[in-house]
């Protein structure tokens, strides 16, 4: 008796320490203990916003079971894995069918009430059927991403496994160092491998890479061959042999990445033209006929077509850029440095200094205040009719206008059922212009000043990798002639003096000599080492190198440092290559975002202008004309003309929006399939593309529109 009440309090001892340890939920019944390290594991590699759409996923496969056919299943499986989400196939196809039936059903009903136009009932009912495909592959979509920016790193993946593996043949270190030196997510999919051998789901690291590998079989071989060579370099009896093996791992992925990306820039230019012609050409052509077919129609209105402009096409343009830049194979691009380094992030902000202490400004609070300066400008006119502001106006009289003048600033008038109508004035119109301003500045400030001081120093680190191969040759020659690594880092830096190389290496100098500390300390040190003035990934691995080589003795160090310099060298080459394979189709989408979109959208507002105005006008002084034929039946030209046509004030908002919209779109096509996954570069260059091309529309529609309006008013009176 006594020992089952001593086991009984034992077991109820350990039980709560249990309980405190790990949480009473995860000893329920059913319930798997998870480990905090694989929790944290779990966290860092999956976005937060995914998690919203795991709960949704999750919640909809519990209520309304749908699953797929087994094809489908496992190719959905595939893809979740793939991108490490925490779904089932059966709640994937829940949530894509729920999802834009309630989403239809919802948006079509509140419209229908504020408008009570049935247009919209049909427009999100179709919406909703046409989002059940899209949302059925959103894992597609996610794991495609997913492999888009792995695929972007994996020539740098090779390049640190092999740099490393030359002077310490062991895969698993040589993986460790990898992943240290990539950024996500490619360095979570190499953490995984050897996550999986900690866990003892492999039992070898061999068996974890070929498993991890089989993922990537049919989208990119040329990263598996690479790695099965360098694999193969373990088994090689001698040295040279087994050297011979891993650079031709890194030559392998280097030449398929180059006859890849030939096949894919000469595939390019047919998707490309169709996305030129449905997002830019045809849209627009289609904006100058629309204020005829306002007109002659008038239960279409401002709103419709503003539907159709700024939700269904943009959206399809998208889609469109989105599935091109799924098909873009292995690359080598760059990462956002003020993500893997914290003591870069102040630099997203707007710096300067007041005496001895550094001011920082977050850019979002600048380009609110814009934004709504800019907006209010926009909303001026209905502001000022809501208040009853008496309207103005100037030019010559004219007793059909509104305010009494040839060209009003607010220009509101009555129908025929007495409903206020308009602002259909020239002022309102040109004030419009405000609310395009308010988008496209805010906008672009925001990324510009966010990104701008982070490139600068990403730029200076460019240009230090370029020279860098010069100068790690040089110091390898050094470091052969058994000149010891302190002297020898002096010595290149007073060879190099006046480059980006010879800086570096004076830094590195100067910390030895100055503070005494150790090569590794002077590279690496979290307060003075060399490489906080020069974040670069190929740097610091380069650096990393050269630190445990020279642990092995001068003559390795200096073996290895050659190598390395010959590896960036080849990767450079081949990157100037692939930028040159996309010369042609980025040229063209630049034009397209810089002069062509803001340019012939900026000349259709001001026919826009022209057309409203005569057809206004006419509708407004013609009466009912007899047949010349002597028929009795009256020609009624005022109701043929129909409504009095789209107010310049709306069109041009729907107009300047498009022109936003399609110019974020397209920068973002642009960089992804010239720089692939390139974040830091792709906010800078929706900075200077937003403001340039929204400048550009608003100055080229505010243009045309005063010189067409002019002429207008010269053409109506001898009508």
């Amino acid at each position: 008796m006594p020992d089952e009440i001593l086991d009984k309090s034992l077991l109820s001892k350990y039980k709560d320490r249990l309980e405190q340890e790990l949480g009473a939920k995860n000893l329920q019944p059913g319930k798997s203990v998870v480990s905090k390290e694989y929790s944290d594991f779990r966290e860092e590699i999956l976005p937060r916003h995914l998690s919203i759409y795991e709960k949704l996923c999750d919640f909809c496969g519990r209520i309304f079971k749908i699953k797929p056919p087994k094809h489908r299943e496992a190719e959905l499986l595939e893809a979740i894995e793939m991108c490490h989400l925490k779904v089932t196939p059966t709640g994937v196809i829940s949530f894509s069918i729920v999802a834009p039936i309630l989403f239809g059903i919802i948006l079509s009903l509140i419209f229908y009430s504020i408008s009570g136009s049935f247009f919209f009932v049909y427009f999100f009912l179709i919406v909703a059927i046409f989002l059940i495909m899209p949302l059925g592959k959103l894992p597609d979509f996610l794991a495609t991403t997913w492999r888009l920016k792995s695929s972007n790193q994996m020539v740098l993946c090779i390049f640190y496994v092999v740099t490393y593996m030359r002077h310490t043949s062991n895969i698993e270190l040589a993986l460790d160092f990898a992943a240290e030196h990539l950024t996500p997510p490619l360095s979570l999919d190499i953490k995984k491998v050897l996550w999986d051998i900690e866990t003892e789901k492999y039992p070898s690291v061999k068996e974890s890479l070929d498993a991890y590998l089989k993922t990537w079989k049919n989208y990119n071989l040329e990263f598996i061959e690479a790695f099965h060579m360098i694999e193969s370099s373990l088994y090689e009896g001698t040295e040279e042999k087994r050297l011979a093996a891993l650079d031709k791992g890194l030559d392998l992925i280097l030449e398929e990445t180059y006859e890849k990306m030939l096949h894919y820039a000469h595939n390019l230019k047919s998707p490309i033209t169709m996305l030129h012609m449905l997002g830019i050409i045809l849209p627009i052509l289609g904006l100058v006929i629309l204020p005829l077919v306002v007109s002659f129609i008038p239960e279409i209105q401002w709103y419709h077509l503003s539907t159709i402009y700024n939700l269904f096409l943009p959206i399809l343009v998208y889609i469109m850029g989105k599935k091109i830049l799924a098909t873009r194979p292995t690359g080598y691009g760059d990462t956002d440095i003020s993500e893997d380094n914290p003591q870069l992030k102040k630099y997203r902000n707007i710096l300067f200094t007041i005496g001895k202490t550094e001011v920082k400004i977050n850019p979002m609070y600048i380009s609110i205040m814009v934004f709504l300066i800019l907006m209010f400008i926009g909303f001026l006119p209905l502001l000022m009719h809501a208040a009853d502001f008496p309207d103005m106006g100037w030019g010559r009289g004219d007793s059909n206008s509104p305010c009494g003048r040839n060209f009003c600033l607010l220009g509101f008038e009555k129908d025929e059922d007495g409903n206020v109508i308009g602002p259909y004035g020239l002022g309102a119109g040109l004030l419009s212009m405000g609310i395009t301003l308010a988008l496209g500045i805010s906008l672009g400030l925001y990324f510009k000043l966010k990104s701008k001081n982070v490139i600068k120093i990403r730029e200076e680190s460019k240009r230090l990798e370029e020279e860098f191969a010069g100068a790690l040759f040089q110091l390898g020659n050094r470091l052969g002639d058994g000149i010891p690594t302190e002297m020898a880092v002096g010595r290149v830096s007073e060879t190099m003096e006046g480059t980006v190389s010879g800086k570096f290496f004076e830094l590195v100098s100067n910390n030895i000599r100055r503070l005494g500390m150790s090569v590794e300390q002077a590279i690496f040190d979290e307060k003075y080492g060399a490489l906080l003035y020069y974040p670069s990934r190929v740097i610091e691995s380069s650096m990393k190198v050269l630190t445990e080589s020279i642990k092995k003795g001068p003559s390795v160090a200096a073996l290895a440092l050659m190598n390395v310099s010959k590896y960036i060298k080849e990767i450079h080459r081949v990157n100037e290559r692939l930028k040159d394979l996309l010369a042609d189709v980025i040229s063209s989408m630049k034009s397209q975002i810089k002069f062509l979109a803001p340019v012939i959208s900026g000349i259709v507002i001001g026919i826009t202008s022209m057309i409203t105005n005569i057809l206004g006008k006419l509708s407004g002084q013609l009466g009912s004309f007899g047949d010349t034929s002597g028929s009795n039946v009256p020609l009624d030209l005022p109701n043929l003309l129909g409504g009095r046509g789209i107010p310049l004030f709306y069109f041009q908002i729907m107009v300047g929006v498009y022109v936003v919209q399609i110019t974020y779109i397209l920068t973002v096509l642009a960089n992804g399939i010239e720089n692939g996954s390139d974040s830091l570069n792709e906010r800078y260059e929706l900075g200077v593309n937003l403001i340039r091309s929204t400048f550009m529309y608003v100055f080229i529609s505010g243009t045309v529109t005063v010189l067409f309006s002019i002429i207008a008013s010269n053409i109506l009176p001898n009508l």
